[in-house]
């Protein structure tokens, strides 16, 4: 493939010396000036503005019974869930969506996604990394790449989750190979609780500032003695280094305590978003980006619906993701936020189209449903599509892979950035994957 890349010197008309010569190799080929600076216009413009929330749906949701339903297909496939139409009229999803029916102006929703993959833990692996499980080998994930390329900012955390509803069986939402300074910050607590407290992030008195110094104190002469004996190379020393000094400064930081405290926020716009953990994780969510936060994960469990699938999301899961997902983008664009702020909802995988005796769906690895908005994505748009029972992705399928070539490229996260491993290899950020363009504006 024959690549054009803007080089880092450029002239004073923006095309450097390579260029050109690049140039003169083209005009061979019938693409003249003109046409090249066209085709450089039209290609997306990286973007390292842009905040990301991710709203994970632990357990595998079903992709008919939420984005993708299949009203024509026969009653063991389609269920008992109805549709309801979007704000495009083509367009249909499950009936106890409505509020994202009329929010789908400023979302697309990817109805090609193939998982690879049926197993939780593995599943959950693959989606927030865009790698196939190696043991050898613990790839980070999406937050903590950002958290590594990004740094901290404004005396907060650069990565934050929120509940604590990801399989981490074989390490997911994880740093892994590139150190444990950039986990996220876990919030375990439940948001809605009235009496809400960030562990670790709250002094309720000058006595446990005094406390907290002291332990500083005795912790750094800890590290120093252990960085004496150690015998191996020290970089989790370093990794712990690093990690603490923030933390530290975190605990004591203003805007820490003002970005976590959920009371600031309006009794009727709290209710807006859902008086539950997953409502008001997303919630806090968009708190924390507004004050700094560049990635943050809202967890949500309750999605394994092996039995009883139909009363499970009628009557618990679908209204709680209806409310708090519609509420957070429309919030979002209210306040001028939502093309700063890219905003991600899936699961493990699908569930199969078949109904069990259980009156439940089991795991499926050969399709599922992915939702992204805001951040540069092109709202009202369909990526994919899946047969008349929902068995197989038929057009334009988007693997984990890909999911992540697209995430990456939406904030502004090089295709070509290495890592280096704990044993000194050379790690790419994806082995393979292509970025799905229709997902990303030209604007962006």
């Amino acid at each position: 493939m024959f690549r054009l890349s803007l080089d880092r010197f450029a002239s004073c008309d923006g095309v450097s010396r390579r260029q050109f010569v690049q140039l003169g190799a083209l005009a061979g080929l019938g693409l003249g000036l003109p046409q090249w600076l066209r085709a450089q216009a039209a290609q997306p413009v990286p973007r390292t503005d842009v905040s990301c929330i991710l709203l994970w749906a632990q357990g595998g949701p079903s992709h008919l019974d939420t984005f993708d339903p299949k009203p024509d297909a026969p009653t063991e496939i389609r269920g008992e869930v109805g549709v309801v139409k979007t704000t495009d009229p083509t367009v249909y999803l499950c009936e106890h969506l409505p509020r994202l029916a009329q929010q789908f102006d400023k979302y697309s929703i990817i109805r090609g996604g193939d998982p690879q993959n049926g197993s939780h833990g593995v599943a959950d692996y693959m989606l927030m990394t865009g790698h196939r499980l190696n043991p050898a080998v613990i790839h980070p994930c999406y937050g903590s790449v950002i958290a590594k390329q990004r740094g901290y900012r404004d005396g907060l955390f650069p990565f934050v989750q929120i509940g604590a509803n990801i399989d981490r069986r074989f390490n997911a939402g994880i740093a892994g190979l590139i150190g444990d300074q950039f986990n996220p910050f876990e919030v375990i607590g439940d948001p809605n609780n009235p009496n809400f407290r960030v562990r670790d992030l709250s002094l309720a008195n000058a006595a446990e500032a005094e406390r907290l110094e002291r332990r500083r104190t005795m912790l750094q002469e800890l590290e120093k003695f252990q960085k004496r004996v150690e015998a191996a190379d020290g970089t989790g020393v370093q990794a712990r280094d690093a990690f603490y000094e923030k933390a530290f400064g975190l605990i004591t930081s203003p805007q820490a305590k003002e970005a976590f405290d959920l009371k600031q926020e309006p009794d009727k716009l709290r209710a807006e978003y859902g008086r539950n953990p997953f409502g008001q994780g997303c919630l806090l969510a968009r708190r924390l980006v507004e004050a700094g936060v560049h990635f943050v994960t809202v967890t949500d469990g309750g999605w394994d619906t092996h039995q009883n699938n139909f009363t499970a999301l009628k009557g618990r899961q679908l209204p709680k993701l209806d409310q708090a997902f519609g509420t957070l983008l429309r919030d979002l664009a209210d306040r001028g936020r939502l093309e700063k702020t890219l905003v991600i909802w899936m699961g493990d995988f699908g569930r199969t189209p078949r109904i069990n005796p259980s009156a439940g769906r089991d795991h499926w690895s050969t399709a599922t449903v992915i939702c992204m908005g805001g951040g540069g994505v092109p709202p009202g748009r369909i990526i994919g599509r899946t047969d008349g029972n929902a068995e197989r992705v038929v057009d334009q399928p988007v693997r984990p892979a890909d999911l992540a070539a697209t995430v990456y490229a939406l904030l502004g996260v090089p295709p070509e950035t290495w890592f280096t491993a704990p044993d000194g290899r050379p790690i790419p950020l994806l082995a393979e994957g292509h970025v799905v363009r229709d997902l990303l504006s030209t604007t962006s």
